[in-house]
């Protein structure tokens, strides 16, 4: 055991934002951070949520701006043959191999450093993550039913998108939130002010 406080990152390596997260996760190296596999598509549809590709106006802009903050932060960006694309075999593979912070690293820089779409190259994609070129993509009920169990999960914990942080039982979503979970860490009572408090109960004028 570490002693560091526990937290979850929930991702999908469909999320340019999810894998510049990772790219800075050593910024929360006073926490023991476990990656944990979910499918977006299945998140968003559950929290009633689309991402950015769906949205024609905001597709090319997140798409630059991923580029920009890329170049912002000094982290190598390329984007794949085409966005998004479907990665449930990529997480099942994943869930399956237990993957640790190596692995999953790994796996995100075979689409945003290498710009591939694992599923156009499945023997290849294997061999960057370390396994046989021979690797099959996860069929098994246990593994589908883990991926599925993980996304529910996230979902209970207050996640609708990822990257998402949960920690203490507090959601930080998004890659902009890596400051406020250090803030909060050097200030634990921070959602016990009365500003924060109010702030998550007040009144939706909209119904």
């Amino acid at each position: 055991m570490s002693g560091k406080t526990l937290a979850t990152l929930y991702y999908d390596i469909i999320s340019p934002f999810a894998y510049l997260y990772v790219k800075q996760r050593q910024r929360l190296k006073q926490i023991d951070i476990k990656p944990v596999p979910v499918l977006l598509g299945g998140l968003l549809k559950a929290t009633h949520n689309v991402g950015p590709g769906e949205v024609a106006a905001k597709r090319p802009h997140t798409y630059q701006f991923c580029v920009w903050q890329a170049e912002k932060l000094g982290i190598p960006f390329r984007f794949p043959e085409h966005h998004p694309f479907i990665t449930v075999a990529a997480q099942r593979l994943l869930v399956q191999e237990k993957a640790e912070w190596a692995m999953v690293e790994r796996a995100f820089d075979y689409v945003w450093i290498e710009g591939k779409d694992p599923n156009l190259s499945w023997s290849e994609f294997c061999i960057y993550l370390g396994l046989s070129a021979d690797t099959a993509k996860p069929e098994s009920p246990e593994v589908k039913a883990e991926l599925i169990t993980n996304t529910n999960q996230a979902k209970a914990d207050g996640a609708f998108g990822v990257p998402a942080l949960i920690l203490d039982q507090h959601c930080f979503w998004g890659l902009d939130t890596i400051d406020w979970a250090l803030d909060y860490l050097a200030r634990p009572g921070m959602f016990a002010e009365a500003s924060y408090a109010y702030a998550e109960n007040v009144p939706n004028g909209l119904t």
